[in-house]
């Protein structure tokens, strides 16, 4: 899940043997590290649901100012976010692009968008800034704004930087950082790994110095408090230990076992320290390393769920990639599939998009006046009395898809089968896959070579997904409606992100299964 923090210091530090330092000479309150950002997340990660998602995180850094009196604008984004500029890493992910867009469109004297990407010179950096966002559907509102000026003002607004957020000093040339370091006010990292079955080393070298969104093995009420070793974390985890685990594991497998096992190395740690993935675990030491390390920082943490396409802004229905419960729709759809592993009435904690992008956006706003306190959002449709339930979203999925079937769906869909055991569902899955090879072969038998990976495969997602598709959990939100309540009605209108207030059927049926059918019908076509 996504992560925001707001940072200030005028010290240097280290942490794990990492020195962080001033990179911007003339803003001393602006710190990166030499390997990474010290506040870097994922990204809940995450999420913590799916692999390619929407747990990415948002991060931001700014130079303390003086606390003023509130008026009747609320919170007073808008003001706050008057002649801002940033550096976004991460920037062509799903999340940093909506919070680009958003920037764009709302704030009128915005300054410069300073965005890291990887490429190997300026010329491939400008050219992923025209193909990745200047030219995405997204901001087609924005589009509509300016008219034939559009693409000079985002020229003029979105600067590509060359750099890594594995690198040193995020991989930017220091004349470089010296340079934008003039102007850049806020800092929003949205990088991250959140692949659920990551291999360990790298999930360590991204994900560890990030906070995310991260329950572990819980039931009951999650609250909003910073995860921290020897208290919410048990106190036998040494980070360093780990790093020094990953580093020697990475030395001692080679050729092609190397990725499968280091992906099983975090998958045990992760379990050994109660949590279900190297995912989140990862993510949670990143969480627990700044509550140790900041001193007096000023921190801000935002935890969003799974993040899914957007409710209303810019359009609804807007979405990059598929995230959490989207690969079994799909293959649903698809009529691969007609049963899974799942408790009905577990939760399945979404939320939209842009909400997230809004949440962030509110919470800089407020945090960023550099007050030294540690400060956590629970942005999450769990919270409420009304949230999604998975035979909700699985019966509201069949109702939409016979409706308005995938193009190449061929055959009726019956309604899903949930199971309650594994080896049920396994069976169940086995029996459909040598029926379909039967009516395509015309021949008897088991299930062939394909057949055997196809069942593999969605054996592999069930098992991944087990900690979510059987979700119990609740969270606590009194900080996030706080929050909501400081804003002013014109704010909630431009900024809101109340989850209560999501008419679940109409987003499942009228806005995120189109907007999913249509990505997925897009990337077929570029195939």
């Amino acid at each position: 899940m996504a992560t925001t923090n707001v940072l200030a210091t005028s010290h240097a530090f280290k942490l794990n043997g990492v020195r962080y330092f001033s990179s911007f000479p003339r803003k001393p309150n602006h710190y990166m590290p030499r390997r990474r950002l010290s506040h870097t997340t994922r990204r809940v990660q995450t999420s913590c649901f799916y692999g390619e998602t929407s747990f990415e995180a948002v991060t931001s850094l700014v130079t303390p100012k003086t606390e003023t009196s509130r008026n009747s604008d609320g919170i007073g984004i808008v003001r706050f976010l008057e002649g801002k500029s940033y550096l976004v890493t991460g920037a062509t992910g799903f999340l940093a692009k909506v919070l680009i867009e958003k920037l764009l469109r709302e704030s009128l004297e915005i300054g410069k968008i300073f965005l890291l990407m990887r490429s190997k010179d300026q010329e491939s950096a400008n050219k992923r800034l025209y193909d990745e966002i200047i030219s995405s559907d997204l901001f087609k509102l924005l589009k509509q704004m300016h008219g034939s000026s559009y693409e000079a003002f985002m020229k003029r607004k979105l600067i590509p930087v060359i750099g890594d957020i594995e690198e040193d000093n995020l991989g930017i040339k220091s004349e470089i950082a010296n340079m934008i370091s003039e102007e850049i006010d806020v800092i929003i990292s949205c990088g991250g790994r959140t692949t659920f079955d990551d291999r360990y080393d790298s999930a360590l070298s991204v994900n560890a110095l990030g906070p995310a969104y991260v329950t572990g093995k819980r039931e009951g009420t999650v609250l909003e408090t910073p995860l921290c070793i020897g208290e919410n974390i048990t106190s036998d985890l040494n980070i360093k230990s780990e790093l020094k685990l990953a580093s020697e594991a990475v030395r001692k497998f080679r050729g092609r076992e190397e990725i499968k096992k280091l992906k099983e190395l975090g998958f045990e740690r992760a379990q050994h320290y109660g949590w279900e993935n190297s995912y989140t675990f990862t993510k949670a030491i990143g969480e627990a390393v700044i509550h140790s390390k900041r001193g007096n920082l000023p921190v801000v943490i935002i935890r969003p769920s799974i993040i899914e396409s957007s409710y209303n802004e810019p359009f609804p229905g807007w979405i990059q990639g598929t995230r959490m419960a989207d690969p079994i729709i799909l293959a649903y759809a698809k009529g691969q599939i007609s049963d899974f592993w799942a408790d009905p009435q577990s939760l399945m904690d979404i939320i939209p998009v842009d909400m997230v992008a809004n949440a962030a956006i509110a919470a800089m706003a407020k945090h960023g006046c550099g007050v030294p306190e540690f400060k956590v959002y629970n942005l999450t449709s769990s919270s409420h009395v009304n949230p999604m339930r998975a035979g909700k979203l699985i019966d509201l999925s069949h109702q939409h898809l016979c409706d308005f079937p995938l193009e190449e769906a061929v055959i009726d869909l019956e309604h899903m089968k949930i199971h309650s055991s594994l080896e049920g569902f396994t069976s169940a899955l086995s029996n459909t896959i040598i029926k379909q090879e039967r009516v395509i072969d015309n021949e008897g038998g088991g299930l062939s070579t394909k057949g055997k990976r196809k069942l593999n495969y969605f054996v592999s997602l069930a098992k991944t997904y087990e900690p979510y598709t059987f979700f119990q959990a609740r969270f606590d939100n009194t900080n996030t409606t706080s929050l909501i309540q400081e804003m002013s009605m014109e704010e909630k209108k431009t900024f809101g992100f109340d989850i209560k207030g999501i008419d679940w059927e109409h987003y499942i049926v009228n806005v995120h299964l189109p907007g999913l059918k249509k990505e997925f019908l897009s990337k077929k076509k570029t195939e």
